[in-house]
């Protein structure tokens, strides 16, 4: 029962990336329809966490972590898009240290910050009591592996992989270091390794078949997966190639050239 819940986090992960990827390489003047779609469908998806609360079967960790993942999207959305930011959005002074810099850092992504915050306690208070705790597990995994990735990018790591931020997010770039490492580094690495560690062997003492094996199970690759992208920080290898094929704009470069 462990091999079919982690194809199905893979192939969340995988698919919801490279929609999100190819609707934000589209032109600006699409982004709003994109992103009013994509709120119903992420608001279709917190009907479908307190449909599924009550139900402790493996349906409903599906549903439950499938339903987390589309709201994800949607946020992600609405921050790559730029709608859901923060009250900043200039480029780092260059004489910007210390305490100046982390202010004007936390400027520029406070708001989607919040917004995910307020997310998490929505998908917990939905499901308060209930035996279904996928949705708001997976919701408070995924923010909990995206803040880790942002201080990392903050305070400096040997591959930034800034490809994927669009042009008018271009002065969050400024707010990165490109150095050999900082001391949160590791434990990222080693912390989301150890919860994926952690949680396929909750699976494993769970009974098969069950709700909780399969959301454990869920969760585990989904740890694992946060781990890779945390080790494409460290490694000299661009995870921006990954989603090349799903850029609209890769896509309108390929069919200019053959013209």
């Amino acid at each position: 029962m462990t091999v079919p819940p982690l194809l199905f986090a893979l192939v969340m992960w995988f698919i919801g990336t490279a929609a999100v990827v190819w609707l934000d390489s589209r032109a600006r003047a699409t982004f709003r329809t994109s992103f009013r779609l994509a709120g119903g469908v992420a608001a279709i998806a917190t009907g479908a966490v307190w449909w599924s609360a009550a139900d402790a079967g493996w349906g409903g960790a599906y549903v439950g972590f499938a339903a987390a993942i589309l709201i994800w999207g949607w946020h992600e959305m609405g921050f790559l898009m730029g709608f859901v930011a923060g009250p900043n959005r200039l480029p780092c002074p260059p004489e910007a240290t210390g305490w100046t810099r982390l202010k004007l850092a936390t400027a520029t992504v406070i708001h989607h910050e919040i917004a995910l915050a307020a997310t998490v306690l929505l998908l917990v208070a939905l499901t308060w009591g209930q035996p279904n705790q996928a949705a708001p597990l997976t919701f408070l995994l995924l923010f909990g592996l995206r803040l880790s990735a942002k201080f990392n990018l903050y305070l400096g790591v040997p591959n930034l992989s800034d490809e994927v931020f669009p042009a008018h997010l271009a002065y969050l770039k400024s707010y990165f270091r490109k150095r050999g490492g900082n001391p949160l580094l590791p434990v990222s690495i080693l912390g989301s390794g150890a919860l994926a560690v952690w949680t396929w062997t909750l699976a494993e003492a769970a009974p098969a078949q069950s709700g909780a094996a399969v959301t454990a199970t869920l969760l585990a690759g989904l740890s694992a997966l946060g781990m890779v992208e945390h080790l494409f920080l460290v490694l000299p290898l661009r995870d921006a190639r990954l989603w090349q094929w799903a850029s609209a704009k890769t896509k309108a470069a390929k069919a200019a050239a053959n013209d």
